[in-house]
């Protein structure tokens, strides 16, 4: 039964988060919270890892919350049923697009998708944010690279090194001591 849901839950994921990888994010907190398939915290951890390896992260957080769930055949249905509702959906508008590639309604709808996938990620970030900032260094590190992103253009594995590095220096000193 546990892979007629992971199947309906990732096709739902696919069919519904306009937006990219991270507009599955509220999606994938719902799932935590109603099948307690992984934790809130674990999701944190997928997200970081689903951001560091190659591929869309939509995709790689499928793949690793089936491998999480219940091992590589939940992996492999996640997977495939995130991907299957773009797959239909890219083949269907490829057939219209030169019909309504123009029209003011399919513009309309577009444009107002954007702002909801926007906030959707803004509501998850600050989601994240809570859950993973935990004490004063947490905040010390975070705020910095927050004003780092805002100040510089890095690459984001930069700032994927960097707080790593922060966290396990961090970690060493309060073990230390």
């Amino acid at each position: 039964m546990i892979y007629f849901y992971m199947f309906k839950e990732f096709f739902k994921i696919g069919l519904l988060s306009f937006g990219g990888g991270f507009a599955t994010l509220p999606f994938l907190y719902h799932i935590a919270e109603k099948y307690h398939w992984y934790s809130v915290d674990e999701l944190t951890q997928m997200l970081a890892i689903s951001s560091i390896t190659p591929g869309p992260v939509g995709i790689n957080m499928a793949t690793y919350a089936g491998m999480k769930t219940q091992g590589l055949i939940t992996a492999v249905i996640a997977t495939i049923s995130i991907i299957l509702p773009s797959l239909f959906i890219v083949i269907a508008i490829s057939k219209l697009l030169r019909k309504f590639s123009d029209n003011f309604y399919v513009k309309s709808a577009i444009y107002g998708l954007k702002p909801a996938s926007c906030a959707l990620i803004a509501a998850v970030a600050l989601r994240l944010i809570k859950s993973s900032v935990t004490n004063i260094w947490g905040g010390l590190i975070f705020g910095s690279l927050l004003v780092i992103l805002f100040t510089r253009k890095k690459s984001p594995i930069f700032y994927l090194v960097v707080s790593g590095l922060a966290g396990l220096l961090l970690n060493i000193i309060s073990k230390a001591q």
